[in-house]
């Protein structure tokens, strides 16, 4: 099922989607939550007190009250307020090309174990506007991704057990100001400032019985599930970047494996993919630089539009907006 949450009476409000057609939680049964948080915290109970209701609904033996149109609601992340946000290295065409373009050798260890790094899940927003400053705007990135939500404790996760603890899957654009990010980059520490003002996550969360019909086997030497869902990016209308969650070569159960080594997980931690191969300017950049020495960069600009879709897990949109403050932070440097 399709999972949503939006902005009702200035406070957050989990429904279930259905044919466009937005059915909050506590409508179709009044023991639901209202949050997603807490939906996630008791999930073996209430996914299957939901999907009997909407079932009800489809079959017209459940006619909830105050129904609405997607169109008429104002959609929030999905994980509003997640407990902690990593992001992967899964996708190795990303990499290899990354690394391509900087004429440097594939890393080997990218083949031995499964990486991440912790962005804010602070400022986790859902479709819109994302405000930014103008030390963002300098390079500024888009980064095509998939994400999933932890929805149950976990402590030391087996690869094999650990598609267990996925509640489902949506996407992500890891927003990036690559300008800071390789700055602060080169003390071999971060990403950091580059990565934490906005990432992006929506339009709705899908659980994984939606999903069984796109389910694929996991690369070679490699355990968990896997789905061939084909993503694309459009900044402006203008198509950028496609590729395939299928192609992913480190599972996310194999992530939640490395994550949870020696440390809980919990119900409404997010954790992202990675960026997919050709799925982000950096990557383009680079390749269209190394083909042609006359090749213009292209980065996001003020009133640029995002748009993300996955098959199966809907289409994000996002408008990058500039803040009211003009400060930088860039322009304190001691040299």
């Amino acid at each position: 099922m399709k999972l949503i949450s939006y902005l009702k009476e200035g406070h957050e409000q989990l429904a279930a989607l259905l044919n466009d057609k937005v059915f909050d939680m506590d409508t179709l049964h009044p023991e639901l939550p209202s949050s997603m948080n807490v939906f996630l915290n008791y999930w073996d109970e209430y996914l299957p007190a939901a999907q009997a209701a909407i079932a009800q609904v489809e079959q017209g033996r459940l006619v909830p009250r105050n129904v609405m149109s997607i169109n008429d609601v104002e959609l929030l992340a999905p994980v509003p307020l997640p407990g902690s946000c990593r992001d992967g290295y899964a996708f190795r065409q990303h990499v290899a090309a990354a690394r391509r373009n900087r004429k440097v050798e594939m890393i080997p260890e990218f083949d031995q174990y499964p990486i991440f790094y912790f962005t804010n899940h602070h400022s986790i927003v859902g479709p819109g506007d994302v405000r930014c400053m103008p030390d963002h705007f300098e390079k500024l990135d888009f980064e095509l991704e998939v994400a999933i939500v932890i929805c149950k404790h976990g402590r030391n996760i087996r690869a094999e057990e650990a598609d267990e603890y996925i509640g489902g899957l949506m996407i992500m654009n890891d927003l990036s100001a690559r300008r800071l990010q390789m700055e602060e980059m080169l003390l071999n520490l971060g990403p950091a400032k580059g990565k934490d003002f906005a990432t992006a996550i929506g339009p709705w969360l899908v659980t994984l019985d939606e999903l069984e019909q796109f389910a694929v086997p996991s690369k070679e030497n490699h355990v968990g599930l896997n789905w061939n869902l084909n993503m694309k990016c459009w900044v402006n209308g203008v198509q950028v970047s496609a590729g395939n969650v299928a192609d992913m070569d480190w599972t996310f159960a194999e992530i939640i494996e490395r994550a949870s080594y020696g440390v809980d997980l919990y119900p409404g931690d997010v954790i992202g993919s990675g960026t997919v191969g050709t799925g982000c300017f950096l990557e383009l950049n680079g390749t269209g630089k190394l083909n042609d020495a006359n090749y213009s960069e292209q980065w996001l600009q003020e009133g640029d539009v995002v748009e993300m879709e996955i098959d199966g897990l809907g289409k994000l949109s996002n408008t990058m907006v500039k803040g009211e403050d003009d400060f930088s932070i860039l322009a304190r440097k001691k040299l």
